[in-house]
């Protein structure tokens, strides 16, 4: 891309509400970033669609053995890694089941490396070393639409045939071009021209949220409105976990605390053995039948 192209994104434009941003005390910056902040909910908004299509991809893997895989560089890889390395103690789904890989590897997240995102080989050489598969769903991360790293990737991934999701932040990115599904969440310039780490990057991590909770909870790992395959791995969890099976099955903290442990720490296997009132072999069994989800358990063992 030429630096005229360049100056042209959305990404890279003066903002004319922040132009005395400088000149401004400490509170009246605060104003002016919040003011851009929130318009960041209502440009997601506008894109739902695309990042339900984007969630049907990440569901339709996972469910078929295939991985959700995240690649940017600099902040978008630091956004990918951080919702993928989230999931594992939140839903207690495996590490290699949603994965973030960023540009110039793990040493590159706590200290830049903005050169890598240059090469278009190193994005395909990536996904080759984790054996990607056309069963995976591939998003490329890019604020401007237009990052070497994830075309090289996108590219690759799509010639296997994994799905590909494009996630940027201008009209008309590159990037859309090569993926079967394109996210191009349009938040406006910057309040610090060109700083993406900002709105852009809050966009892009509302939608990576969006796209790995929807995913989980369409896996029964949640049930009502709670994270119901937490793993268990400290004492505030522990209690979180008993708390859970108390709102949805109404019993007391102690025999909340006894079934939880009768069930190995398995919240899912707890909240069945006292709604079903059943043991944990069956159900456990019953949740393997119904492939994680609670309530359709309850009502297998009901009929």
């Amino acid at each position: 891309m030429q630096p005229s192209q360049l100056r042209s994104l959305t990404t890279e434009s003066r903002n004319p509400h922040t132009m005395r941003i400088s000149q401004a005390n400490p509170l009246e910056i605060l104003q002016m970033i919040n003011e851009e902040d929130m318009k960041v909910a209502q440009a997601v908004n506008r894109v739902l669609p695309h990042v339900k299509t984007a969630s049907d991809f990440a569901d339709e893997s996972i469910t078929n053995g295939g991985r959700l895989i995240y690649m940017g560089a600099g902040t978008s890889g630091r956004i990918g890694v951080m919702d993928a390395v989230e999931c594992p103690p939140t839903y207690s789904v495996s590490p290699d089941v949603i994965v973030g890989i960023m540009a110039g590897g793990d040493s590159a997240f706590s200290q830049a490396a903005e050169d890598v995102e240059d090469s278009e080989e190193a994005g395909k050489q990536d996904l080759i070393r984790i054996q990607l598969s056309s069963k995976d769903t591939v998003v490329g991360i890019a604020a401007s639409g237009r990052t070497p790293y994830i075309i090289g990737a996108l590219t690759y991934a799509k010639s296997i045939g994994a799905k590909t999701v494009a996630l940027s932040c201008n009209e008309q990115a590159k990037i859309s071009e090569l993926a079967d599904c394109a996210i191009e969440v349009v938040v406006g310039p910057e309040a610090i021209t060109g700083s993406t780490r900002m709105k852009a990057a809050t966009a892009h991590k509302m939608i990576l949220n969006m796209i790995s909770t929807s995913v989980m909870i369409r896996q029964g790992k949640v049930y009502e409105n709670l994270m119901v395959d937490v793993k268990v791995s400290n004492h505030k969890l522990k209690e979180r976990a008993i708390t859970m099976i108390q709102h949805v099955t109404n019993a007391s903290y102690e025999q909340a605390l006894k079934t939880l442990e009768a069930a190995e720490l398995e919240v899912k296997t707890a909240i069945v053995m006292l709604q079903a009132k059943t043991d944990k072999k069956t159900a456990k069994n019953l949740l393997h039948q119904t492939n994680g989800h609670i309530d359709k358990a309850i009502l297998r063992h009901q009929s």
